[in-house]
């Protein structure tokens, strides 16, 4: 049936093609003309949207075979947590499924105020905003805070909702070379004194999975006049004495204007917040527009991350196994002659290099039955290609292991060690 209604359309919208959009340049021309993914999956290197039938967090099912998940921010391994899924469960059958409308108007509930509350608290800020994504988070956050009179810097493998941000807010945007705090301290010395400064940043990078200089920057950024936001989307529940991101992991909370954090990596759901002042969270909360014009997050998905708040605070050696899991993999891998960078962090970066090459690499491991993720351009730069993995405190040694001989063979075959 779906085969006919596709093949009715295609010579419905080829009359009206030709009909129409013959004369004129057409908009869509560069959609019919994108056969990328239909090569890769022509040669059987397309490495994207697998369907995940089954997951049990450190294994996945795909193509009816069990593979070990290198490839998941779930860095706590709080996903099938049953406190975590009861907490979601019961907060259906008390609220039903959705709110339907935005917190500006109809959509904020008990459950969203209390949520913020213990954030603020988690992370040691006046107040925090709870967002429908974390995406949503940054291009509206950073878009309201600064405008055309002001100056954002940001660093170069920021990720990329922040580079939106910053294009959206209008704002002249500075690039400094990644985690470079003297050409930071330049470009602060060098530009106009009479426009606003805005420091954005990422705690932990998403690909490399190294921790920000935080330390120097807030140095430069007190020195210069700069606020500072720190995108602790890979950070919270990783860093900090008890997981609350990087400034609380090198002890300069106070010195950081605006943490932002996510609820799809350790808190195991989908959303994200804010925490800083309360007159900056009041303002933003009646002038962010990815906050106003979107709907509410489902009251399910609160219960679930205000549990999982919980579990993080009461289970901290979930935080102390998976920085004991990636620490094992980064010096193994290493050891075998693998460039990953430098990560000290449960993201570890797998360099290659070339993109086929990446791609090569990924499809011996996945046939290995380790699932890992190949990151090309624009994500990063065309040279540096790579896989990206990531750990979880649930991996045992066995699987780590078995992980661990699967790269060393695919390795030698392709002489990256």
């Amino acid at each position: 049936m779906l085969l006919e209604i596709k093949d009715i359309a295609k010579q419905k919208l080829k009359a009206r093609k030709t009909e129409f959009f013959s004369k004129y340049p057409d908009v869509f021309n560069k959609m019919y003309n994108f056969t990328r993914a239909k090569t890769a999956k022509a040669l059987r290197y397309y490495p994207y949207f697998l369907e995940i039938q089954e997951s049990d967090v450190t294994e996945v099912t795909i193509d009816n075979r069990k593979v070990i998940m290198l490839g998941s921010n779930n860095y706590l391994g709080l996903t099938k947590h049953p406190e975590i899924i009861e907490a979601g469960v019961e907060a259906i059958k008390r609220y039903g499924s959705g709110l339907t409308g935005s917190r500006f108007l109809n959509g904020n509930m008990f459950l969203h105020n209390e949520l913020e509350r213990k954030l603020a608290c988690f992370v040691k800020k006046e107040a925090a905003l709870v967002f429908s994504t974390g995406y949503g988070v940054n291009l509206g956050v950073i878009s309201t805070t600064v405008d055309h009179n002001d100056i954002i810097f940001s660093d170069e493998l920021n990720h990329a909702s922040i580079v939106d941000g910053a294009r959206f807010s209008k704002a002249e945007v500075v690039r400094f070379k990644h985690n470079d705090m003297n050409d930071l301290k330049d470009k602060l010395s060098k530009t106009d004194k009479n426009k606003g400064r805005f420091i954005v940043v990422d705690g932990v990078f998403s690909m490399d999975g190294d921790i920000i200089n935080l330390p120097e920057l807030v140095k430069h950024a007190n020195k210069y006049g700069a606020r500072v936001m720190v995108d602790d989307a890979h950070s919270i529940g990783v860093l900090g004495p008890k997981g609350d991101g990087t400034a609380a992991h090198f002890g300069l909370t106070d010195e950081v204007d605006i943490i932002m954090g996510t609820f799809s990596k350790s808190l195991a759901c989908i959303g994200g917040f804010i925490a800083a002042e309360e007159p900056v969270i009041d303002y933003l909360k009646h002038n962010t527009r990815t906050m106003i014009f979107t709907a509410a997050l489902p009251p399910s998905n609160v219960a679930m991350v205000s549990k999982a708040l919980d579990i993080i605070e009461k289970e901290p050696w979930r935080r102390d196994k998976v920085l004991e899991n990636a620490a094992y993999m980064q010096k193994n891998l290493r050891t075998m002659g693998y460039n990953i960078g430098n990560s000290t962090t449960p993201i570890v970066p797998v360099i290659i290099g070339e993109e086929m090459k990446t791609f090569r690499v990924w499809k011996d491991l996945y046939k290995e039955n380790v699932y890992t993720n190949p990151v090309i351009p624009p994500a990063v730069s065309p040279d540096r290609c790579l896989l990206r993995t990531s750990y979880m405190p649930n991996h045992t040694k066995e699987q780590l292991d078995f992980c661990l001989e699967k790269f060393y063979k695919v390795g030698k075959k392709y002489k990256l060690i």
